[in-house]
Formats: structure tokens, sequence, C-alpha cells
């Protein structure tokens, strides 16, 4: 990947919640800007990777049983276990670049789990079904 240096003026506001948040996770004031500006434009035009957008309007298709399926799915303990490891880590001393390539990884795989999941549940509910067991806190 190419950089390509940017000057950008802040509010001072919005510059010291980058500082508090840099110092918090203890990265520099540019990783965390470059984060969130990743965060708020995505790779995709819509928003969603075009496989991603394919595999949610597919579930459309789906009867009900099948549907309860992806509505229940859920990512592995393993990677669950993993990726909170290094949120915790991350924010206790930092992550290597290797590290901060796994949580994106973990976080896009996150990510589709729950998006598939609540366009299940959505359906299910326009289908007439009761779907308040998502709606539970799980210890």
């Amino acid at each position: 990947m190419s950089l390509q240096a940017v000057t950008v003026n802040l509010p001072g506001a919005l510059y010291e919640r980058l500082v508090h948040r840099a110092q918090q996770s203890r990265r520099s004031v540019e990783a965390e800007l470059v984060e969130a500006v990743m965060t708020a434009v995505p790779d995709e035009p819509d928003g969603l990777p075009a496989d991603l957008a394919e595999t949610i309007a597919s579930l459309s298709l789906l009867d009900d049983e099948p549907l309860w399926r992806v509505a229940r799915t859920r990512m592995s303990e393993e990677k669950a276990g993993q990726l909170e490891e290094l949120h915790l880590k991350r924010q206790a001393e930092g992550l290597s670049p290797a590290e901060t390539e796994i949580v994106a990884s973990l976080m896009k795989e996150y990510t589709r789990v729950m998006l598939t999941r609540a366009e299940a549940a959505a359906l299910l509910k326009r289908r007439g079904h009761d779907v308040s067991e998502f709606f539970r806190h799980e210890p």
C-alpha cells in the first residue's frame, strides 16, 4: 500500500479526543486518525463487500429451518477468545503490525457473522416468528 501525506486542520476538541485515544491505546495520533478514517470510509462503494452483500441477499431464498441456523451462528469460541485477548493487549500495551492484521481479519469475520445473523433474524421476524431469543443477554 502506498502512503500519501495529508495535512488536515482539526477542531481542537477532536484533536484532543484523538490524543486521548492514542494515549489509552499506546499508539500514535496518526495511527488513531488512520484507523478512524479507515472505519469511516469503507472499501466498497455501498459499504459492503460484494460477496457479503450477495450472501445477505441470498438469505431471503432460504426456508425457515436453515434461516434459524444462520440466525444462531456464532464466531468460534477460539476466535472470539483470540479477538478479546488482542483487544485487551491493545489497551494494555499496543499491538504489533502482525497482531493488528489479525485483529482486522477477525473483526471482518465477526462483522460477517453478525450481519448475516441480524439479516436472518429480521427475515424470520418478517415471516411472523418470535425472535426475542436474540435480544436476551447471555452470560
